[in-house]
Order: C-alpha cells, then structure tokens, then sequence
C-alpha cells in the first residue's frame, strides 16, 4: 500500500494500546522502527489526519464504549426526496392519474385509449382492432402508455413501490432524463414482447419496466461498479425467483390473475442489454 506518514513517537513510547484501537476500527496501518522512532504509516493523507486527532485523544487506546458515537446523517424528508428524484416522481404521478381515470382497469371506456390495441366490448366479448391500424390513426402513444395501466390496487402498490427504489437509483447515478428514456425503451420493448407472444389481449402495468431497470442496475454493476446501483443481493435473488415463479404458471391455476410473463422476460432483457452497453461505457471512460 501507499504510505503516507501519521505519527512519529520514540521508541520507548508503547503504542500497542493505539495499535489496538486502530484495529478494532479496521483502519488500515503499518509500524515501522526507523532509528530512534517508531512510524505509524496509513494509506492517503485525509486518513493521516483523522489518526492524529485520534491519537491526540487516545494515545494509551481506548474501548470502543468510551469512543463517542458519530452523528448520523439526517436522513431527507420526502419533499427533498421528490425533489431529487423529480423524474421518478412524475411517472409515478403520471400513472396514479391513469389508474384513477381508468378506475384501475375497470372503466373501459378510457382504458380503450390508452391500451396496446384498440378494443370494443359486445356482450361477453372483447374485440381487438389491428394494432397497425391505430399507428396509421396517429394513436402512437399506445406503444408505450401500456406500462401506466393497471388492475388493481396491489398492483399499482407493489409496481409503484419497485419503481421508486429503481428509478430513483439511476435518477442519482445519470439523470432524469435518462431514467425517462429508459423507462421508455423498456416499456415499448417490453409491449411489443408480450403482443408477439401473448397474441391480442388486454394487458399492463410497469412491471416489464421494473425487470428492464432491474437488469440495467444488474449488468451495469458488474461491468463498472458504483454505489448507486449495488442492489442487495437478496433483492436480485427475489426478483428473479418471482419471474420464475410466473412462468411455471402457479400464478393463473391459483387465480390470482394472468401474468404478463413475456413483458417480464422482454424487459429484463432488454435491461440487461441496456446494461452492458451502459457499463461497458463507463468503464472504458475510466
């Protein structure tokens, strides 16, 4: 390690007890005898100065019940907290006023505007337009406005919820504005997955967007490491189990309601794609 000089004492002197208490601190340190010195060494010079002011008070060590314990920050009320995360804020914002205006799911007569395909309902039936038919009517924010429909109070909980862990992380670590484009990506990459495999049906919800951040977060992580993105393993783990959990189908026998499993897996790996070329850039700037 890099050396950078914190104290100078005679030999005589016992810093055995100072040793100790640098140890329990887990801070880094080396000794050294050189002539009629003993030199503690540590590794930058702003750590330098903090193990003289320690050793000022301490010089014999100390046990850790007489050191005094370090202020914690004051953790951010909630109107800072939107106001650094402004972005993730209005999407959330922007999909409690769907649910509202489409009393989640249940009002079809706005739902009908805002999902994949145009629909109609006759008796029992739901009846889907062709999808190419709305984008030639200029209706080209049904590519998106999927993933802010949703069915159901623990949907847009839960939903809700993830969004303001994830988004809020790459809101800090880029911008905004990237959270939005991404949000974005995800969404329509995610829609147009689940309408190739499911075929035509009524679906939503920011759950294709969740795993496509989620796999963001994940890859870029591996390929250039940064506080912000370092998701508790447990959390990836969870994530990753429920989609299996989806796809083996145990979800629909219970009745809990179809899944939207291919916007899952289109989601995450579109993420996970977003990913690599995120971090990969990163690091090559480092």
């Amino acid at each position: 390690m890099s050396r950078v000089e914190a104290l100078r004492c005679p030999l005589q002197e016992d810093l055995s007890g100072f040793v100790g208490l640098l140890r329990r601190l887990q801070v880094p340190h080396r000794v050294s005898e050189e002539r009629d010195s003993q030199v503690l060494w540590v590794p930058a010079g702003s750590l330098a100065e903090q193990v003289r002011a320690l050793y000022l008070r301490y010089p014999q060590g100390a046990d850790e019940a007489e050191l005094p314990t370090p202020a914690q920050p004051a953790r951010p009320g909630f109107v800072a907290q939107l106001r650094a995360s402004w972005m993730t804020a209005l999407v959330l914002l922007a999909t409690l006023v769907v649910a509202a205006i489409t009393l989640l799911g249940e009002n079809f007569t706005t739902l009908r505007w805002l999902s994949f395909q145009d629909f109609h309902i006759q008796g029992e039936y739901i009846y889907f337009q062709p999808w190419l038919a709305s984008l030639e009517a200029g209706q080209w924010w049904r590519l998106v406005s999927p993933m802010f429909i949703h069915f159901g109070v623990l949907h847009l909980t839960m939903n809700g919820m993830w969004y303001w862990e994830l988004g809020r992380r790459i809101e800090a670590r880029q911008s905004g504005w990237a959270l939005l484009g991404l949000s974005l990506l995800f969404g329509l990459l995610s829609n147009f997955a689940q309408f190739w495999f499911g075929g035509p049906s009524l679906f939503g919800g920011l759950s294709g967007v969740l795993y496509g951040l989620l796999g963001y977060c994940w890859i870029f992580q591996l390929l250039a490491p940064t506080p912000a993105y370092a998701l508790p393993r447990g959390v990836l783990a969870m994530m990753l189990i429920w989609l299996l959990v989806c796809l083996s189908g145990v979800i629909d026998t219970l009745g809990f309601g179809s899944i939207a499993n291919a916007a899952h897996v289109g989601g995450l790996a579109a993420g996970c794609a977003a990913g690599l070329i995120g971090g990969a850039l990163a690091r090559a700037r480092r």
